[in-house]
């Protein structure tokens, strides 16, 4: 299922953006968020980044969130949206959590032991002992065996492709031409 294939009813979306660039929290700044669209916000700042919680009103997930990204750059706080608040990267324990199954029957899944078979292999860590997977991967998998419904799915695919352009444009400001390099020659090897 895709966002153009979904019907197009507005719900509430639960989310947080962690955002750079914000020394402290003032009120000014709180007025400044608040003025310039995010009145359905919490700010903290944790860990010297201003962490903003959001409960949005959208047809999409997508559509909230960049909505949300939009108007924190807008308040002129000079704010640099670093990520929304979601690991694309999880346990066999975190999978379990996520789809409320024991971590027995996940890793039945993942051996094939119980399930249609296919489970998504680990992407890193594969060697010491605590694998980690994609979330994107697993709830593809998940929702294409009816174990997960669809729009599950896919809200983690938004999340991701949106953290994966953030962090690709913060790369890109503190070194545009490994960037480039990079891009350049990945090019060169898809031809």
């Amino acid at each position: 299922m895709s966002a153009s294939t979904a019907p197009q009813c507005e719900r509430e979306y639960d989310f947080a953006l962690i955002v750079g660039g914000v020394g402290e929290l003032t009120g000014e700044v709180e007025d400044a968020l608040y003025e310039a669209g995010c009145d359905d916000a919490t700010v903290s700042m944790q860990y010297g980044l201003l962490y903003i919680e959001f409960s949005r009103t959208a047809t999409s997930l997508q559509e909230a969130i960049l909505s949300a990204i939009r108007q924190v750059h807008a308040a002129g706080i000079g704010a640099v949206v670093y990520r929304v608040d979601d690991c694309n990267l999880v346990t066999a324990a975190d999978i379990a959590r996520r789809i409320d199954r024991s971590r027995q029957l996940v890793h039945q899944y993942m051996t094939g032991q119980r399930g249609p078979g296919g489970f998504p292999p680990p992407e890193c860590h594969i060697t010491d002992g605590k694998p980690l997977w994609a979330w994107c991967a697993v709830s593809f998998w998940l929702a294409q065996n009816d174990l997960l419904r669809p729009e599950e799915s896919w809200d983690a695919e938004v999340i991701a492709a949106i953290n994966n352009e953030l962090e690709m444009l913060r790369q890109m400001k503190r070194h545009p031409d490994l960037v480039k390099k990079v891009k350049h020659d990945l090019e060169a090897v898809k031809a």
